[in-house]
């Protein structure tokens, strides 16, 4: 299993699919890289030499923010809005969709479970 950074990456599956599991590597940023290094995207990890898995990790820690750096990088983005105070901020902090989503119905994802309003008793016959 190879390990590319900071995360094992699965030696079964080819290698533009294997490199979308680092936090930050998506399927069109792998294909660029796997195209500028002359990899073949359908070669399986296991295949890949030692140099061309080296080639691999140096153009991700030059070329791309991944991992660590990146979800640092995205807290501190939602922490500034937070902190401004504006609208998008504001639904950030009370875990409300921020792009502008219907909220009235659906939106379960970010509102969590339904809460039955209080009070409101069922009467039998």
């Amino acid at each position: 299993m190879a390990r590319i950074a900071g995360v094992n990456i699965p030696s079964d599956k080819p290698v533009g699919i294997a490199l979308t599991y680092i936090y930050g590597v998506g399927r069109h940023s792998a294909a660029k890289m796997l195209q500028a290094l002359d990899i073949d995207q359908a070669r399986r990890v296991n295949t890949l030499t030692d140099a061309e898995l080296l080639q691999i990790r140096e153009r991700i820690d030059r070329d791309l923010k991944v991992e660590g750096e990146l979800r640092r990088e995205v807290a501190m983005s939602i922490k500034r809005l937070m902190d401004l105070g504006c609208y998008r901020g504001l639904r950030h902090r009370k875990g409300l969709p921020v792009r502008g989503q219907r909220t009235h119905t659906n939106a379960r994802t970010r509102k969590g479970p339904a809460k039955p309003i209080a009070g409101k008793k069922k009467v039998g016959k």
